[in-house]
C-alpha cells in the first residue's frame, strides 16, 4: 500500500511522536538525514499518509499524528528487529512459590516498561495436592488446610452440631494425605477416593462432610492477577481524559471484561497488540495493550500483559512481554514437573 519512503516518513513520524508527544511536521522530518529528500516531498508524502487513514492532522496544528490504524501498521509491518542483547530481562523466580514468581513478574515488567502490567496465574485446578491438615479449632470447629503443589494455600472451616471425636479428626488427616497427595484438583480421582466403599459408615459420613474443601476448590476459586504500576500509567498525563481514567479504573477493579481481553491472548504463545479502538472493552479504546500466553507446552497457563499510551515503545514493550512469557514458562515448566 505504501512506498518503501512513505513507509519510512510513517515510522519517523511514530517515533518522533513518542519521544516527544507532539504533533511532528515536515519541517522537522526534512532535517533527519535518513530521509534525505525536501520538505516539500515530506509534505506530499504526509498527505498521502494522512488520506490512507494512518496519520491525523490536528486542526490547531501543522504536525501529524498517528492514528490507531498508523500504530497497527507500525507494529505490522515496520517494527526494527530487536538486537540480540535487547529486551532481556531477569527474573529471579528460583525457589519461588507461583504467587510470589507472578509478583515479581509483575513488578518486573511495569518497572522496565514503565507502565501498567497484569499477570494472571495458573487456574488453581491445573496443581496438585501437596499436603493435607485437619485441625481442631473448637470441640465442634475443624478446618481443613491444602497446600497446593504451586505453592498455593487454602482453608475452610466447618461447625457441627456436635463435637467431632478427636480420633477420627485425626484419622481424617492421615487418610486425606495418604490417598489425595498427588492428585489434582480437577482430577475425577481424587472425588473417588473421598467416597471409598471400603470405609465404615461413621468414616464415610465424615469424609462427606470435608469433601467440600477438595471438590468446590476448584470451581469457586477466581482468577487471580497481579497488577503493578497503575500510577505510573496516570502520570504525566499519559491518560488526559478523566472519563477514561474512571473507566480504567473501574475495568481494574471489576476484573471481568479484562479477564475476557486475556483470555482471547492466553490462546497465543506469542505476543498479541491491541491498539486503540481494535480493543473490545471500552477502557482501552484510547490506550494499547500488549499481551502474551506463557505456560507448559501442552497446555497455556496464563498472561502477560502490559497496558499504555497509543504512543508507547511498541519494539521494547513487544520484547520485553515475550522475554517475561518465555521466562515465566520455563518457571512454571520446572514447578509442575518437579510436583
Amino acid at each position: 500500500m505504501l512506498t518503501p519512503r512513505q513507509e519510512q516518513v510513517l515510522r519517523k513520524v511514530i517515533l518522533t511522536y513518542q519521544q516527544t508527544g507532539q504533533p511532528v511536521g515536515s519541517k522537522a522530518l526534512a532535517q533527519d538525514e535518513d530521509l534525505g529528500v525536501r520538505a516539500s516531498t515530506i509534505r506530499n508524502d504526509l498527505a498521502q499518509l494522512e488520506e490512507h487513514g494512518l496519520l491525523a492532522h490536528p486542526h490547531t496544528s501543522a504536525g501529524r499524528v498517528p492514528t490507531d490504524a498508523g500504530y497497527r501498521y507500525f507494529v505490522d509491518r515496520l517494527l526494527p528487529e530487536p538486537a540480540a542483547h535487547q529486551h532481556s530481562v531477569e527474573l529471579s523466580l528460583v525457589r519461588l512459590q507461583i504467587d510470589e514468581a507472578m509478583q515479581t513478574a509483575s513488578e518486573t515488567l511495569s518497572q522496565v516498561t514503565d507502565l501498567l502490567a497484569i499477570v494472571s496465574a495458573p487456574p488453581i485446578d491445573t496443581s496438585t495436592v501437596r499436603h493435607v491438615e485437619v485441625l481442631s479449632l473448637q470441640p465442634q470447629v475443624l478446618m481443613v488446610v491444602v497446600i497446593t503443589s504451586t505453592g498455593g494455600v487454602t482453608k475452610r472451616v466447618f461447625t457441627y452440631e456436635a463435637p467431632v471425636d478427636p480420633g477420627l479428626v485425626s484419622w481424617a488427616g492421615e487418610y486425606l494425605n495418604e490417598q489425595l497427595v498427588g492428585l489434582g484438583l480437577g482430577a475425577r480421582a481424587l472425588r473417588s477416593r473421598l467416597n471409598d466403599p471400603s470405609l465404615d459408615h461413621r468414616e464415610q459420613a465424615f469424609l462427606a462432610s470435608l469433601s467440600p474443601a477438595f471438590t468446590e476448590l476448584a470451581e469457586t476459586s477466581e482468577d487471580t492477577l497481579y497488577v503493578d504500576g497503575a500510577a505510573r500509567l496516570l502520570s504525566e498525563h499519559r491518560v488526559q481524559d478523566v472519563t477514561q481514567i474512571n473507566e480504567l479504573m473501574t475495568m481494574l477493579e471489576r476484573r471481568v471484561s479484562l479477564l475476557e481481553f486475556l483470555r482471547v491472548a492466553l490462546g497465543h504463545r506469542d505476543v498479541i497488540v491491541g491498539i486503540g479502538a481494535e480493543n473490545p472493552v471500552p477502557a482501552l479504546r484510547s490506550l494499547s495493550i500488549v499481551a502474551s500466553g506463557y505456560g507448559l507446552p501442552q497446555r497455556a497457563l496464563g498472561t502477560v500483559s502490559v497496558i499504555g499510551p497509543l504512543a508507547m515503545d511498541y519494539p521494547s514493550t513487544i520484547g520485553t512481554v515475550r522475554d517475561v512469557a518465555h521466562q515465566l514458562s520455563r518457571f512454571v515448566t520446572d514447578v509442575y514437573e518437579d510436583a
